[in-house]
């Protein structure tokens, strides 16, 4: 995209999860600024992602820029071509200022640690250039801002999720009545994990999807041998500009919330929409930041204030809880504890990721479809990710710096500050318990509960040992029998324990030798 002038007093940075078209950089147009938007390369190489995550972002960002010059800035959007001789986004600043002769560098708050000390570090670098400054401005997207993270987060202290969630809703006045919360109580968690029936599969809504075109930014990918993973297709199906965002947003608040609660931790097979099911999938234009959380929860609010009750409370609380509760406390406990949280392993996990989470390609059913529909569409629900892919990494004992790269590679949403509290702290319990109080584990049981899947699977579901045993079994009792000592006295794993120490003991060494068979051979599975 071409510039207007020879030279701009500055260059304003927009990363590509900061397309903010209600940001007030934008509320006035200055001819002396230019806007830059570019594909770094850098960004391609600190993890494998998923390819549809790269084309995502990048015609986002191509979408950003194109609208923002129709609305009349002067932006400069910079593809993996122009940004080819700049190994870092340091570089490509340092070299864009010269060009353009500007005196300063401004650029929003990121959201990702690495990012946020790579700017620091420049600024701290070019401050000895006097005819350069570098200026930092919030992204203005989170509810909860920057600097009151403190008042509510403590370095290396449990918070309870809850507590937070309960003083966001009475600080923003969000679901609230005379200071006391709509309908009584404040969470309605327990209404809503009903499994499917046969009755409900029918009822399942086609999602929205779209037809972007990616095919320019799948061939600059071959041609800059971007590493990647997963599957796409030249007509891309994920949300790319604000207007998309606000698409699916209305489709959700119309389709899906009516049944979001009840199902948001269902699974299931027997539906060609078994991928998308009542979910929003609005995370990752809310992550790019296409759309601001408090318009989807006033969006959600507004859909159940006109429903005439179908849509119920408990659809809309667990909704608002996931944004204003989850989405904002997992944000506040990565920056108060970052850089540590990314390198705790309180299990001692060390196990390599077993080859199948890059193909899919496994015996146990619920982990096939799991990773599957993760490498076909860079996307799994919560209950996928924490219970079934999760639980599985918990229960071995994988490593958690390669689950992270896992989980922060193949998901479209993901950007550090949501995967790695989600993924270390809530599935690997390898925080030492700083988000979960207990550790999400769980044997076949769960999943059968919840799911459709144990019923096609190669293993059976009831069985702890033996060649067709469900793998989940003995894999949790051999868990919770190594880390006793850390989990024994938590008394939210009383039952667990009370009903090992049920288990005679022979049983009991027949189930974790069984374990330790599996643990030897999980390439197999």
């Amino acid at each position: 995209m071409h510039t207007h002038n020879e030279s701009y007093h500055t260059l304003r940075l927009i990363l590509g999860d900061q397309l903010n078209a209600d940001h007030s950089w934008f509320k006035t147009k200055d001819p002396g600024v230019l806007y830059v938007i570019a594909e770094l390369h850098q960004e391609q190489h600190y993890v494998k992602h998923h390819i549809q995550k790269t084309c995502a972002f990048f015609k986002s960002m191509e979408n950003f820029a194109q609208a923002l010059q129709k609305a009349g800035h002067h932006v400069l959007h910079l593809t993996l071509d122009d940004t080819a001789d700049h190994s870092t986004l340091s570089d490509l600043l340092i070299a864009l200022s010269r060009q353009y002769e500007s005196t300063e560098i401004h650029y929003q708050r990121p959201d990702e640690y690495r990012l946020k000390q790579q700017l620091d570090e420049l600024t701290h670098t070019i401050k000895a250039d006097h005819k350069l400054e570098l200026k930092r401005f919030d992204s203005e997207h989170f509810i909860l801002p920057a600097e009151d993270i403190p008042q509510y987060f403590k370095k290396d202290k449990h918070v309870r999720m809850e507590n937070f969630y309960r003083a966001m809703r009475k600080r923003f006045n969000i679901l609230m009545e005379d200071g006391q919360p709509l309908g009584g109580q404040w969470n309605f968690d327990a209404d809503n994990r009903n499994s499917f029936k046969k009755d409900d599969l029918a009822a399942i809504p086609k999602p929205l999807v779209f037809a972007n075109d990616v095919t320019a930014i799948i061939e600059r990918l071959k041609r800059h041998n971007i590493p990647v993973m997963g599957k796409v297709e030249t007509a891309l199906l994920w949300p790319c500009s604000r207007a998309q965002s606000k698409q699916i947003l209305h489709f959700f608040c119309t389709t899906c919330l009516p049944n979001f609660g009840h199902f948001q931790d269902a699974m299931t097979q027997q539906s060609n929409h078994a991928w998308s099911l009542y979910h929003s999938r609005l995370s990752f234009s809310l992550n790019a930041k296409m759309l601001h959380p408090l318009d989807v929860i006033n969006a959600a609010i507004t859909a159940f204030e006109q429903s005439e009750d179908t849509i119920t409370l408990s659809q809309v609380e667990g909704f608002i809880r996931q944004i204003l509760g989850w989405r904002e406390y997992v944000r506040g406990m990565y920056w108060i504890n970052m850089p540590d949280i990314s390198k705790l392993n309180a299990l001692q996990a060390n196990r390599p990721i077993p080859k199948w989470f890059w193909d899919g390609k496994t015996h146990m059913n619920c982990l096939n479809k799991a990773v599957t529909q993760s490498l076909d569409y860079a996307y799994a629900h919560h209950i996928q990710r924490l219970m079934i892919t999760g639980n599985f990494a918990l229960l071995t004992g994988l490593d958690p710096d390669q689950v992270d790269a896992w989980y922060l590679g193949i998901y479209i949403d993901a950007i550090e500050w949501v995967e790695l509290p989600n993924t270390r702290g809530m599935a690997l319990s390898a925080d030492g318990g700083l988000i979960a109080t207990k550790p999400y584990a769980a044997s076949g049981n769960y999943i059968n509960k919840m799911s459709d899947h144990c019923k096609n699977c190669h293993y059976s579901v009831k069985a702890k040992t033996g060649a067709k045993a469900c793998p989940f079994n003995s894999l949790y009792w051999h868990f919770l029998d190594t880390h006793k000592e850390t989990f024994k006295k938590n008394p939210r794993m009383a039952f667990p324990y009370k009903t090992w120490q049920r288990i005679d003991e022979t049983q009991q060494s027949e189930i974790l030798q069984h374990a330790k068979k599996l643990l030897d051979n999980l390439d197999s599975l």
